[in-house]
């Protein structure tokens, strides 16, 4: 018999153990997760899908610091601080630790489940044997609400999901969307005061001719960790629309993973970071093309007064992926010498017809643009702004959306904004 000796752990990880361990039942599943937690650790610079985030070290300066791991545990135990309107008036909500008690709109269904998600294989090809996103959310005790959409359904307002705001927050959500139904689904993370770090884990089947317009507005608190994940199945002749925005967290890792599941499918991923001192933004992207006639335009906005952004994206294309028009872009305005953002655009192609391309460009604010709005007698700190917004608000007017949607994505960014200056 062998015995493999586990390298030793780093106070941060002992930590993470030890929070998940008092977080839930002790049932078989989530043991498992828990002692492959133990075993796997956490990733570190040398996995190359976490090349740009050390999670390993990052997350040993938000665990411990000044805080034992039972006093975190209690204060992420207690009541929110804050009860949040919804980011579209008129939303049906949905608190996934009690998916049971919302009120359904015509034509979905909400239910609640035990089960954990499955960490055994990621879907990143870089990442490691096991998923760490997911083996973090299943050692946690997340359980998975499922909520349906019925074929043809049009849903008027806004699903808005969320998850122990303001409280130890780890979820897990499938959504299933009917062939020839539509619905807007806003997954929304934020803070409240507590200094646990949470994680999302989000799943998306989108039937044939639907059309899912999917926004994760994450504007945790300046001391927390959160990991989210969004993983994607598009059908024929379908439009998956993103809208994600990161105004928030100490330490923030999104990962979105979609597949096109027919010819004619469609996606449309549009993002903003807005990045200040101390955060760790991180934003990882896999679009895998598997049928012909497909197309995905994908375009991040960063604007950085301080702190490290990342962004990863990758595009494959299969052999039998003909005639895929796909495009990448991530472009970031540095307002700050203490800020920076690494960017990672790839693609991987085997198909011999198709049109795809990737880039990416940083800088600072055109010093032309600023000129000619000054000379038209707007003081350079109000025109320095509205070169600013209007970098990041194209993101939101590219979806078009509808207005009060739109009006409540560009009022967030607005706010930062005005907080930032």
């Amino acid at each position: 018999m062998s015995v493999t000796e586990l390298r030793p752990r780093t106070p941060a990880e002992t930590a993470l153990v030890q929070l998940a361990e008092a977080a839930g039942t002790d049932e078989d599943a989530r043991r498992a997760a828990i002692e492959a937690l133990r075993r796997e650790g956490l990733p570190h610079r040398r996995i190359e899908a976490w090349h740009y985030t050390d999670l390993r070290g990052l997350m040993g300066r938000r665990l411990g610091q000044g805080q034992a791991v039972e006093a975190i545990a209690e204060k992420a135990a207690g009541p929110a601080e804050t009860v949040l309107a919804p980011l579209v008036a008129g939303s049906t909500v949905v608190d996934l630790d009690a998916p049971d008690h919302a009120v359904a709109p015509a034509g979905v269904t909400i239910a609640a489940t035990n089960d954990l998600s499955d960490w055994h294989e990621s879907p990143n090809h870089l990442d490691r044997p096991v998923d760490t996103v997911r083996l973090v959310n299943a050692a946690f005790g997340a359980r998975a609400a499922k909520i349906a959409i019925a074929d043809k359904a049009e849903i008027g307002s806004p699903i808005e999901l969320r998850s122990g705001i303001g409280t130890q927050s780890h979820a897990s959500v499938e959504v299933s969307v009917g062939d020839q139904a539509s619905a807007v689904v806003v997954e929304r993370v934020e803070g409240g005061g507590s200094p646990a770090p949470s994680s999302l884990v989000s799943h998306l089947a989108i039937g044939d001719d639907a059309e899912v317009l999917w926004i994760i507005d994450q504007s945790k608190d300046s001391d927390a960790a959160h990991l989210g994940q969004l993983n994607v199945t598009v059908g024929a002749n379908a439009t998956f629309k993103l809208f994600l925005l990161n105004a928030g967290g100490a330490l923030v890792r999104q990962e979105v993973h979609a597949v096109t599941k027919g010819e004619g499918s469609q996606i449309i991923m549009r993002g903003v970071n807005l990045l200040e001192k101390d955060q760790h933004v991180d934003v990882t992207t896999t679009l895998r093309h598997t049928h012909p006639n497909t197309t995905a335009t994908e375009t991040f906005r960063n604007v950085v007064t301080g702190g490290h952004g990342v962004f990863q994206g990758m595009i494959k294309v299969a052999r039998e992926a003909q005639k895929t028009d796909a495009k990448m872009a991530c472009n970031t305005l540095l307002l700050s010498e203490d800020g920076d953002f690494s960017a990672k655009p790839e693609l991987e192609i085997f198909a011999d017809d198709v049109q795809c391309g990737h880039g990416a460009t940083a800088g600072e604010i055109n010093r032309d643009h600023l000129f000619y709005l000054m000379s038209r007698g707007i003081p350079a700190a109000q025109a320095k702004a509205l070169l600013v917004k209007a970098f990041v608000d194209e993101m939101v007017e590219e979806l078009e959306v509808e207005e009060a949607i739109a009006e409540a994505l560009t009022g967030k960014i607005e706010a930062w904004l005005e907080k930032s200056h």
